[in-house]
């Protein structure tokens, strides 16, 4: 059963070493590593044609976006299995064995050529170094104890698939510049059912580092969900909160009724309140690992 690990890259010269020495210390080493390189202008395809630990293709499409990307370094993968992940990652050194470890344990892989299991999530950690990181880390993004397997969508940083059910789902959708991960996933879900849930295989990466990058990043993705209509109703309820207790105060306030005021604070309040109890939660636990000179700043 061969292993395909693929992923794609744009001028990654500063991080794309991480990345490497990560993918050398595997416990299993895949077959193959395919990249896909979107038109660097600095010393990424270099630096990844120079690699000699393990063998590594490099294709050049310009211009291509991430779905592109992915796309054209799975159809030249010759493995069975297709592992994915990110430029600018570090994975844990059992992430490759734990994440294709549901096949090995799969008895119809190998007895026949449609296996129960299709696709395996695995699950990704912030790495932050910065007090502003940990509390990006504890805002957007999860603990695998808050997940629930048979509904999660993984991140195509961290997660495996066969070939044949990529193909049949079409591929990633090249028609999105962002969310097109989560629409992969759907599709995949649609036609196989739940993912396998590989919670141990973690891919860590650093969280955006300052404030303008991460409102840029929000609203890349915000537009990214618009068009693929993704999550709707959760944005209806998040915007339509702002919409409707902040014109309300204001009312209030010009009408002097305290009727109003009050209950457009308590309004707030409350979607202040539901909306930060669980990145508090997450802090807890991440505060306990940033360096002390960052707790101090």
């Amino acid at each position: 059963m061969k292993v395909s690990l693929v992923f794609t890259v744009l001028n990654e010269s500063r991080s794309i070493k991480t990345l490497l020495d990560s993918i050398a210390v595997q416990t299993l080493q895949p077959d193959e590593v395919v990249v896909c390189d979107g038109g660097s202008s600095d010393a990424t395809v270099n630096l990844l044609r120079s690699e000699t630990r393990f063998p590594i293709r490099v294709i050049e499409e310009r211009g291509a976006n991430i779905s592109r990307g992915r796309n054209l370094a799975i159809a030249a993968a010759q493995g069975e299995l297709i592992a994915c992940t990110d430029a600018g990652v570090r994975l844990d050194a059992r992430w490759l064995e734990r994440l294709v470890d549901a096949w090995m344990h799969d008895d119809s892989y190998h007895a026949s050529t449609h296996p129960r299991i299709h696709a395996s999530a695995g699950f990704f950690l912030p790495d932050p170094h910065t007090t502003f990181e940990v509390a990006m880390s504890a805002t957007v993004l999860p603990q695998a104890s808050e997940i629930d397997p048979q509904k999660f969508l993984p991140s195509s940083r961290s997660v495996a698939f066969t070939k044949s059910a990529w193909q049949q789902v079409g591929g990633y959708p090249e028609w999105l510049d962002y969310c097109e991960d989560l629409i992969f996933d759907l599709n995949l879900c649609k036609a196989f059912g739940p993912f396998a849930f590989a919670p141990q295989a973690i891919a860590h990466f650093r969280p955006r580092g300052s404030l303008k990058s991460f409102i840029k990043q929000y609203y890349l993705y915000a537009r990214g969900d618009g068009k693929a209509n993704l999550f709707f109703k959760r944005h209806l309820i998040r915007y339509g909160t702002y919409l409707i207790a902040l014109p309300l105060l204001l009312v209030g306030i010009a009408s002097s009724s305290w009727f109003l005021v009050l209950g457009s604070w308590l309004l707030l309040l409350m979607g202040f309140v539901a909306y930060h109890k669980t990145p508090y939660q997450r802090l807890t636990q991440l505060w306990k690992n940033l360096p002390l000179v960052e707790k101090l700043k």
